[in-house]
């Protein structure tokens, strides 16, 4: 449980300081995501969630 807050923390940190340095680009990301259909955007979801929890795995393994 610890791993996923941290996890979750981590994601918003990087959301913010992509959304800080970066307004003009994360609004035209945002924009596009909103046009996509949704059998896309529930497979980008899988597949990032897939391979987020591939990169946890990595990690816990390598340098536990």
């Amino acid at each position: 449980m610890k791993d996923l807050v941290a996890a979750l923390g981590l994601a918003l940190a990087i959301e913010g300081l992509l959304c800080a340095a970066f307004p003009g680009a994360m609004r035209r990301a945002m924009a596009e995501a909103a046009q996509s259909p949704v059998e896309r955007m529930r497979l980008v979801g899988i597949a990032s969630a897939v391979a987020g929890v591939i990169v946890v795995g990595v990690v816990r393994l390598l340098f536990a």
